[in-house]
This record gives structure tokens, sequence and C-alpha cells, in this order.
């Protein structure tokens, strides 16, 4: 197999001018002139046959067919730069970029008080974390991995479940006060309740309860829906009605008295945590050492 040395050597000047912003940044970085990286990218570009950068004296921005070229070869050029990595006896090395997609809740709930001390402990990594309600192509979308709640796609992906956290159903207690307080699941139909709509569908999750074997779904009178968990929880709190939440990082509003748990005698409904990963990447340090901080971080949360 013959392999294009320009078009390689092209491909990675384009790819520092995205990441730099501008062609002088790339030069420094690159070690050439300004002029050598214009070069460059004609060159580049002359050899696909389009335009992939809109340049004017004062702006750099990607078309869109520049756009979706460096989509395509952005995860293979960290494929070449992890491989040359372990080549070279650094397979273990934490440095480079890791890229995630995060679930929005969770990177605010958890992670962002929290991220001084990973990046402190690994300062040859830089971090991305891209908040998104669905996981869509990871390749694709040049992803290293994903952390997202509920049950991870059943092909193309492989899991790694990091917590089980109990779904509670609450109330203020104002809403209490003024509504009375259901003592079985069954009776939220009588009540005024808050859907959350599931990014995948489109629809508000199903209302299901568990105590041991027993499963009792209901359907709850819900009169608004949202797709904020933070909008949920803040409408919950101010009466509006009765929500379904996460135990994970709700243990201050409930110690507060800001939300009170209606059915704790029906504590086994669950929903999981996962990293999900490219199934056909193997899990490089920086991977692996992002995995284990969440987990041990989620180790140190009464979830």
């Amino acid at each position: 197999m013959s392999y294009d040395a320009r078009l390689l050597s092209g491909v990675t000047v384009l790819m520092a001018v995205v990441e730099a912003g501008t062609m002088t940044r790339a030069a420094d970085a690159l070690g050439l002139t300004q002029s050598g990286v214009g070069r460059a990218i004609q060159r580049l570009e002359a050899r696909v046959g389009v335009r992939l950068l809109d340049r004017t004296t004062r702006t750099l921005r990607l078309t869109d067919e520049g756009k979706r070229f460096c989509d395509r070869v952005g995860p293979h050029l960290d494929g070449i730069a992890e491989a040359a990595l372990e080549a070279a006896g650094s397979a273990q090395a934490v440095r480079g970029r890791l890229r995630v997609n995060v679930d929005p809740f969770f990177s605010r709930l958890i992670l962002a008080g929290e991220l001084s001390g990973f990046l402190a402990a690994y300062p040859e990594l830089r971090l991305e974390l891209v908040m998104r309600d669905q996981i869509g192509d990871l390749v694709a979308d040049g992803f290293d991995m994903a952390l997202r709640f509920g049950e991870p796609p059943i092909t193309g992906f492989t899991a790694r479940k990091l917590l089980e956290t109990r779904i509670l159903t609450v109330a203020s207690p104002g809403y209490v006060a003024i509504h009375g307080r259901p003592s079985h699941p069954s009776e939220l139909v009588h009540h005024a309740c808050i859907d959350y709509r599931d990014p995948l569908t489109g629809r508000p999750f199903d209302w299901e309860f568990r105590k041991g074997n027993d499963i009792l779904p209901v359907r709850q009178s819900a009169r608004l829906m949202v797709s904020d968990v933070a909008t949920m929880i803040g409408a919950c709190c101010e009466g509006v009605g009765i929500a379904q939440i996460m135990q994970l990082g709700s243990g201050a509003m409930l110690a507060q008295g800001r939300l009170v748990e209606l059915f704790p005698d029906w504590p086994d409904e669950t929903f999981p945590l996962y990293a999900i990963y490219p199934s056909r990447h193997h899990r490089s340090a920086r991977v692996a050492a992002f995995s284990d901080w969440c987990l041990k971080l989620l180790d140190a949360i009464d979830a």
C-alpha cells in the first residue's frame, strides 16, 4: 500500500490551524512560517479538490466541506498519535486530548466542582467535556467515551456500569401542606405531577415503582413536562407538583427539608450511569484514568 506523504502532511497542518484558531499560532506550534502554513493548506485543497478554509485578514473558519473533512480525519490522527506513543513505550502516559460526551445533569452536579483535582493530577492532559442530551455516534463525532444515564445502546459500543442510583418520588413541604401526602403510588392520579422528557423518544419517562419483586406502573396526572433536570427540581421545590428525581445529588435538598420523599417503602426503582466506549477503539491510558477517577468520585458520594 502506498501513502501520499504530502496529503498526510497537509492534513496535519490543517488540523493544527483548526485547533490553534489562527495560522500564526499554528505556524508557531509547527515550527513553520505563516506563509508555509498557507501554502500547505492550498496544496491540500488542490489535492482534495475543494476549499476547506474560508480565510480573510481577520477571520478563519472551516467551510462545510472542511468541517466534514476534519470530522472524518480527526479521530484517525488521534489514533496515529496514540499508536506512536504506544510504540515508544508510553502507552501508560496520561496525556493528549480526551474528548468526552457527558450527560449535562451529571456534568453540572458531579464533575464541575471536582475537575481541578483531576486536571492537576494529569498536567499533560487536555480535557474536552461536551454536554449533550444524546450519545449520538461517538466515532463520527470524535469522542473517546461518553458518560450517560440509562441503559446503553445494545450494539456498537462497550460499556462499564459506574453507578446504580435510586429513583425518589418527592414533593415540597408546601405542596404536601396544601394538597396532602399520598400514602400509596396509586394515589398519584389525583395529584399534579411533573414529567421529564426522554431525550431519545421525546415522550415523558414512564413512572414505575418497585418493592422487591413487586412492580407497579403508574400513569400519573402531569400538568408540566420539562427537558431540564434543574428546572424540574426547581419547580418541584416551589410546589408546582410531585416529581421523580435521582437520589444522586439530592441528599442536601432532602436533609434541608426542601423536598420530602413520599414513598420510602418502595425503594427498588433504580437508574444506571454508564461509561460508554467506541467498541472498535482500545481503551487508552487517558480514557482509563478518567473512567477510574469518575468511579472513585461516585464511590465517595452517598448515592
